[in-house]
């Protein structure tokens, strides 16, 4: 007879005290989904691009509108702490200092994939909407297209528009912010 395997899960405080303890480091490439510690694919010099372009466009583009935070965590409940590539949050005038964002703070989030868009759409996407995350744009830099999602429900994104080069799209939060999608995926 075989005995399961039973897997730990952590909370996002026990994943702070990991850090706090050194047994994790801040400059590991990790972050939690679901409870579980999950190690980030490897960034590629096209995704750092891509991530660089739309960090220089919505900071231009946003003013003091938004806060442009780049790859830093968000808390979205007690077992997930997912550090997208770029999410757009309500401004603070301390800037987070006293805790991360959580999903209420978030405006928009844009996730870059190079190698990484299934794990994105299958994982995080449902993840972005149970915490009801407004907006969430997959840059899909395979496909060469942008996915927005909006409308967020317990079972997912109610809505999915695909842009391609030559389209603009903005931010819902920020309607009046437009971005060349042909400049986000560098073309």
């Amino acid at each position: 007879m075989t005995t399961p395997i039973t897997k730990r899960k952590f909370t996002v405080d026990e994943f702070h005290r990991m850090l706090q303890a050194g047994i994790l480091r801040e400059d590991d490439r990790v972050e939690l989904i679901q409870g579980e510690i999950v190690e980030m694919t490897p960034v590629g010099s096209r995704h750092a691009a891509c991530v660089k372009r739309l960090n220089r466009l919505l900071s231009r583009g946003v003013g003091d509108a938004a806060i442009v935070s780049i790859q830093d965590p968000v808390r979205l409940g007690p077992d997930s702490e997912p550090q997208p590539d770029i999410a757009l949050l309500r401004p603070r005038p301390d800037f987070y200092a006293d805790r991360h964002p959580a999903a209420g703070d978030v405006l928009l989030i844009v996730e870059v994939a190079d190698t990484s868009a299934a794990y994105d759409r299958d994982t995080k996407l449902p993840l972005y909407a149970r915490a009801g995350i407004p907006e969430v744009w997959l840059v899909d830099l395979a496909a060469n297209q942008l996915e927005v999602y909006r409308r967020p429900s317990p079972q997912g994104y109610g809505e999915k528009e695909v842009y391609r080069p030559g389209m603009r799209v903005s931010p819902e939060a920020l309607p009046a912010l437009s971005l060349s999608v042909a400049e986000i995926l560098g073309g």
